[in-house]
């Protein structure tokens, strides 16, 4: 048997955002915490480490008006229309069908753009400080701030402060099981060491916080299918999330929630090794396969409201890979080079054609495409870059809904173009309290999820939600624990 060293009021699992928000709202309430991470110390905080951490406001005490639109408009396909009507009445009479449904609730969502604003106050508490940064984004269709120094500067000073509270943190210590009680509660997990033995780490209560399965390959496959194979994290910290959070929740008979065989996908160049190596410069050019086809709208919308769908569509082309085909038009556009953060230059040269060979792409291919699209051109039309301007091709299939102009004028660039994983979007239903909720809508004592751990996306992701989502629901669930802290189990 595994042996029993330690005792918490609340063990989290994860140091990044989301632990990090739930431990330190613990110790500011009394609480004794063990915060579990699975990285080295110069490692921590999985995804977190390296976002910008962009944050869906309009300031860092209002969320964007679209905030709870755009989860309501991305709940899921062909919703059953039972389900939404019974979801419009109060939340105890939900029948428990609807209460662990995998789509995001208005209550929770209602909750989380309550409760966004005041995790943000509270952060700013430790000197952190929000407000308009810069994007690499040339379009967009909602408001956006961000967190000064970005994810590094929010879990570096939330770690600083754990540790001054008396928070105990231990690296290199991986969850692997829940340990539970004979009726049921969770009381805190089987876990691995720095040398690799089992151990049992027991609280009254257990926060999963440790991140999706974007750095498991057997999860990815098994959710995904074969396009996983084309997939890999936006950046290193993503390797650290293998999914044990998810997967021993739902062994305990967790209620699954979030698109499990869906991810967050971003544009990047396959040659960089930065993190977020994102290339947007496709929406004012093409985009074509290994065959030199195109195969889709690359502008039905802004950018930030496309990417994630486009990027994911790249992955099931040949060898999951795309290039983006533009001209030197490109240049006319101001601040055009934002859009391209890889540090790997483009392929360039004089001719289409020219460049197709250096792409290793079809020659011939590649020629017809570009000449069709550029016959498909809209001959009169006043393109503007940083708003829809309607100027579409006409007649050509898949067409081009807006900034269309033809590829003429020299030299001819391009860049290679993977989606890359920032995160998976299965994961464990929780009620607005972070409770982990069963099948049949009742919450399992003693066990939270925050972070990535819980699903609440579907089809196209509420962009920049997710460092918000991690912090919001880390306190909501540490808060919640330490209200019952003293209450008869």
């Amino acid at each position: 048997m595994a042996e029993t060293d330690a005792v918490a009021d609340l063990l989290v699992v994860g140091c990044g955002i989301a632990g990090l928000s739930a431990t330190v709202t613990a110790l500011q309430a009394g609480l004794k915490t063990i915060t579990l991470e699975r990285s080295t110390e110069a490692e921590f905080g999985g995804g977190t480490r390296w976002t910008e951490a962009y944050l869906r406001m309009k300031n860092d005490s209002e969320v964007s008006d679209d905030f709870e639109t755009v989860f309501a408009e991305n709940a899921g396909a062909n919703l059953d229309p039972n389900v939404i009507v019974a979801a419009g009445g109060g939340y105890d009479d939900w029948p428990s069908y609807v209460k662990a449904h995998p789509f995001p609730d208005p209550e929770l969502i209602g909750r989380f753009a309550e409760r966004a604003p005041l995790t943000i106050g509270w952060l700013k508490e430790f000197g952190l400080k929000f407000g308009p940064q810069p994007i690499y984004l040339l379009t967009q269709n909602t408001t956006r701030i961000a967190a000064q120094g970005g994810g590094l500067a929010l879990i570096e000073r939330l770690r600083e402060e754990a540790i001054a509270l008396g928070g105990e943190l231990r690296y290199q210590t991986t969850a692997i099981d829940l340990l539970r009680s004979a009726d049921g509660t969770v009381e805190g997990v089987l876990a691995t060491g720095p040398d690799g033995r089992r151990i049992e780490i027991r609280a009254r209560n257990t926060v999963l916080a440790s991140g999706g399965y974007q750095g498991n390959s057997e999860m990815l496959a098994r959710y995904l299918g074969p396009v996983a194979a084309h997939i890999r994290p936006v950046a290193i910290g993503g390797y650290q999330n293998k999914g044990e959070g998810i997967r021993m929740m739902l062994a305990a008979g967790a209620a699954p929630s979030g698109d499990f065989a869906s991810y967050h996908a971003e544009p990047v160049d396959p040659r960089s090794h930065m993190a977020e190596a994102v290339i947007h410069i496709w929406p004012y050019g093409i985009l074509v396969n290994k065959r030199g086809q195109r195969f889709l709208d690359e502008a039905p919308r802004t950018v930030d409201a496309c990417y994630d769908p486009i990027s994911r569509a790249i992955a099931y082309e040949p060898d999951g890979i795309a290039y983006v085909l533009f001209d030197a038009q490109t240049e006319e556009i101001e601040g055009w080079r934002r859009a391209i953060r890889s540090d790997v230059p483009a392929i360039e040269a004089d001719t289409i054609e020219a460049l197709a060979v250096k792409l290793g792409l079809p020659v011939e291919a590649v020629g017809r495409t570009v000449a069709e699209f550029n016959a498909a051109c809209p001959a009169s039309g006043e393109f503007k870059p940083f708003e829809i301007d309607h100027l579409a091709t006409t007649g050509l299939v898949p067409k081009k809904s807006n900034w269309a102009r033809p590829l003429v004028k020299a030299p001819f660039r391009a860049y290679p173009i993977i989606a890359a994983n920032c995160f998976t979007f299965g994961g464990v239903k929780v009620n607005p309290d972070a409770q982990v909720l069963d099948c049949d809508g009742k919450p399992i004592p003693g066990l939270y999820a925050a972070g990535e751990t819980m699903g609440i996306y579907h089809q196209v992701y509420a962009g920049s939600t997710s460092v918000l989502r991690g912090a919001t629901f880390g306190r909501l669930a540490a808060q919640h624990a330490a209200r019952h802290h003293n209450v008869p189990a």
